[in-house]
């Protein structure tokens, strides 16, 4: 039986590129969330997924359904299925996110509808944050709910050390979004139990 104060949120780390930061940063995030409590995290690599930059050239009949995913898909897809949050962690590559990132919403984005998103980034001297202003215009495409506040971490390079950031005051931060979060899976899961999300 399904333990409803425990949530299954995916962090998700959207970076691919040779000596990136962003399994460090999902690693922390994840022992936030165990330190919250209540959190039964999925971490979602997107460097171990076959992931395609061609999309098929026929589109989805309906927003309900989806291309046909090569099998090597079938991880991810499967992830963001059972997933009733996200946690995306995102570097900042020329103002924008990774296209590794986009490619997974690409392929899968019916399993994002009316479930929540978090989003971590780090970057130069505006810590992702350009990043993350464009997931929000994706993912509000997609029907999902972006979280207000989020963490962001400038000159990420100088403000970790052993696989933590120097802030202390971090932490609080994290606690917040990880409330904010918790709060929207309850709302989200109550929602669509009561409805199906009109589409």
């Amino acid at each position: 039986m399904e333990n409803r104060n425990t949530h299954k949120p995916a962090i998700i780390i959207g970076s691919v590129r040779e000596g990136r930061f962003g399994p460090v940063v999902a690693t922390w995030v994840a022992e936030q969330a165990a330190i919250h409590g209540g959190f039964d995290v999925d971490v979602v690599d997107l460097a171990e997924i076959d992931i395609p930059l061609s999309l098929p050239a026929a589109s989805p009949k309906s927003a309900g359904d989806a291309y046909p995913r090569p099998a090597g898909m079938a991880p991810l897809t499967s992830a963001l299925e059972s997933a009733d949050a996200f946690i995306v962690v995102t570097p900042e590559y020329n103002h924008s996110y990774p296209a590794s990132l986009k490619a997974a919403i690409d392929w899968d984005f019916t399993q994002w509808t009316a479930k929540p998103v978090a989003f971590v980034s780090y970057g130069g001297a505006a810590g992702g944050r350009h990043a993350v202003l464009h997931l929000e215009n994706v993912l509000t495409e997609l029907h999902a709910v972006t979280i207000r506040d989020g963490l962001a971490f400038p000159n990420y390079f100088t403000a970790w050390q052993d696989g933590h950031p120097l802030d202390l005051e971090v932490t609080g931060y994290a606690k917040t979004v990880l409330d904010q979060l918790a709060w929207w899976v309850g709302a989200l899961r109550a929602a669509r139990e009561t409805a199906p999300f009109p589409v």
